[in-house]
């Protein structure tokens, strides 16, 4: 019996109690997904198209190359490519006429097997605010700031005063 280890991936999951098209919507247009996620893109995520995204706030930056979108149904991109590229799964489930069962999965990291880890886990915690950031925005119209606020030490600086302006 031969005992092969699978790499580590992230995932995360959470219901949100909208229509599959709304949640759907919110991650591939940037006037919705800047509301709960990063603070800016440089558009609408489309098959085959590269946009930029941007967390101004700690001064990251990644282009992600879009692999498929499925309506309503699947978005794969590939990010932080060149250098350290992953693939990073939504799958969105109608569940009765309001719910939605979003399912994000990352995979592919490179490295040492603690980085690997290390970045699963990582990855896991980041998906985990992001769909708690979606579900808060999308049922009660509430931006929680988890993004931002979950490393207050790594902003950028003056970044409170700027935002504010």
């Amino acid at each position: 019996m031969t005992n092969t280890i699978k790499p580590p991936a992230a995932k995360a999951q959470m219901l949100i109690r909208k229509p599959v098209a709304q949640v759907f919507e919110a991650f591939i247009n940037p006037d919705i997904t800047s509301r709960f996620w990063f603070s800016k893109s440089s558009g609408r995520l489309e098959t085959g198209k590269t946009v930029s995204w941007d967390w101004e706030m700690y001064g990251h930056h990644t282009e992600v190359d879009v692999k498929a979108i499925e309506e309503n149904r699947r978005i794969l991109v590939e990010w932080n490519g060149p250098k350290d590229p992953s693939l990073v799964e939504w799958t969105f489930e109608a569940r009765d006429r309001d719910d939605t069962f979003v399912i994000v999965k990352n995979w592919g990291f490179k490295g040492e097997a603690d980085k690997i880890v290390s970045e699963a886990i990582n990855a896991t915690g980041g998906f985990s605010f992001l769909l708690a950031a979606l579900k808060a925005f999308l049922e009660h119209d509430i931006e929680l700031n988890v993004v931002l606020d979950h490393d207050p030490e790594a902003l950028v600086k003056d970044w409170a005063s700027r935002r504010a302006a």
